[in-house]
């Protein structure tokens, strides 16, 4: 249960840390003129956040290790 624990913790924090990041490049990069912002919003929301949750869960159910008992 404590390896699930901080997986889920982990992907929490990737999520945020990923939409996030993800916002920020599209804000940055991207040639729309027309809806950027809403563009920005919507792809770290529901690409970019996603993708960094399921690395984020990986990387913690990895890193939790097994228990000692």
């Amino acid at each position: 249960m404590k390896r699930l624990g901080l997986a889920l913790r982990y992907a929490a924090v990737g999520y945020v840390v990923a939409a996030v990041a993800g916002q920020f490049l599209i804000l940055q990069f991207s040639a729309n003129a027309h809806d950027r912002a809403v563009e920005a919003a919507m792809s770290g929301a529901f690409v970019a956040g996603p993708v960094g949750a399921h690395v984020a869960l990986v990387v913690g159910f990895v890193r939790g290790g097994r228990g000692t008992s």
